[in-house]
């Protein structure tokens, strides 16, 4: 038990080290680019916090524990939602842009609506990541060919969220880039290995693990990021970092997990895919009052979050 947890916490600590480190190094090499701070704050910053998902997901269903792999991504899609946006309105009211109502949360939805028909079966083969892999293509170009025909923006506010540490020249930014993703697939093997290990002596399935301490572990970028974002008034980053991650998710880690190897996920239940739906659809009424998520809806996610995991557990 001993040395299963310290991989864990290993392995969290070295997701959590390169992801910051690939972020950082992304994020400014984007803004040095001059890319608007919406294309960043939805792809470069919500994509690197997705990217623990994405090495863990894609290790699992290489070695064949495909319920960790699809339960890594629901339980941190209702992580993210249900208790980092609930807990960030709790702290302060979030407001956002009219165009995570337009474009973003109905592709989020769309995305939910699609795993939950094609993983009916508890499988998810190549044909099926692939037309994942298509719609977020196309997600990515809708959002570079919006930003391009939007009026300039400045990148002072999404600098303003960054670390006070930048990297001065441009193959710093790459170094990080590539050095966060070594540590990330360090972090990700030391994860599965401890989880793995701690399942088998707790008797737990690797579903459970994988919608719990694993979902949970992958999703600190997303954590830490919206609530620095939150606490600095940043409310429109924090919401769309972790719509942005959400899409990413779905589309892109098991898009790029099934196309590998096809993922076989039989100890997800429906409810498990349900509440991911379900709390991507509340968004949408929620958001839509006011543009903004106030603290009585924070709550009520935050409180979804906890009733699903009594039934977890029970």
């Amino acid at each position: 038990m001993g040395t299963g947890l310290l991989q864990i916490l290993g392995g969290l600590l070295g997701l959590y080290i390169g992801a910051e480190g690939l972020v950082r190094g992304s994020s400014f090499l984007a803004l040095r680019l001059k890319v608007s701070p919406l294309v960043i704050g939805l792809t470069v910053v919500a994509f690197g916090t997705s990217l623990p998902e994405l090495v863990v997901s894609v290790k699992t269903a290489i070695t064949g524990q495909g319920a960790i792999s699809a339960g890594n991504v629901v339980g941190s899609n209702i992580f993210n939602i249900a208790l980092i946006l609930g807990a960030c309105a709790l702290i302060r009211p979030l407001t956002i842009r009219v165009q995570l109502l337009r474009m973003d949360i109905p592709v989020l939805i769309f995305s939910a609506l699609m795993f939950l028909y094609f993983f009916r079966d508890r499988h998810l083969g190549r044909a099926e990541g692939l037309s994942f892999l298509v719609l977020l293509g196309v997600y990515l170009w809708a959002n570079i060919f919006l930003s391009k025909h939007a009026p300039a923006q400045d990148t002072r506010h999404m600098e303003k969220q960054m670390p006070i540490f930048r990297f001065r020249k441009p193959f710093l930014e790459i170094l990080g880039i590539l050095a966060g993703l070594g540590i990330l697939v360090f972090g990700a093997d030391l994860l599965v290995r401890g989880s793995v290990h701690v399942a088998r002596i707790l008797d737990l399935s690797e579903a459970v693990i994988g919608l719990t301490i694993v979902a949970a572990g992958t999703s600190l970028p997303e954590l830490a990021t919206s609530f620095v974002a939150a606490f600095r008034k940043e409310q429109d980053i924090a919401t769309g970092n972790v719509i942005g991650s959400n899409i990413f998710n779905i589309l892109g880690v098991l898009g790029v997990s099934s196309c590998i190897a096809p993922i076989q996920g039989s100890g997800i239940g429906s409810t498990d895919v349900l509440v991911m739906a379900g709390v991507s659809i509340l968004l949408l009424p929620f958001l839509w009052s006011h543009f903004r998520l106030n603290r009585w809806e924070g709550g009520v996610l935050v409180l979804i979050y906890a009733g699903y995991l009594f039934h977890l557990v029970n």
